[in-house]
């Protein structure tokens, strides 16, 4: 996780457990379904890395949401790492998230 969030030097540690699920193309992302859940482990005001086992790729869309879905967001993968039993995972907010706590 260290060796992606070295790239993004505004990176903060956050550890916030959410959801995620991944948005077909054409589909409703909010009808995607949750597959795993995961815990955001760095943030910027643009971006959040974590680490998960669904295998991800460069500009796949995602949503991510927590346990009170007061954070419910779409992200779109720009980074991946593979790692033995993990992808790390650095996507970002296709919008404006006000309720984000890493501000600029």
């Amino acid at each position: 996780m260290a060796g992606l969030a070295r790239f993004f030097p505004e990176a903060s540690p956050v550890r916030v457990p959410v959801q995620l699920a991944r948005i077909t193309q054409g589909s409703d992302p909010d009808t995607a379904p949750f597959t795993e859940s995961i815990v955001i482990e760095f943030g910027t005001s643009r971006e959040v890395l974590f680490a998960c086992h669904t295998p991800l790729e460069f500009g796949d869309d995602l949503r991510l949401r927590n346990s009170d879905s007061s954070f419910d967001v779409a992200v779109a993968v720009v980074a991946v790492q593979y790692q033995p039993g993990n992808t790390v995972v650095a996507a970002r907010f296709r919008g404006e998230v006000p309720n984000w706590i890493v501000k600029p």
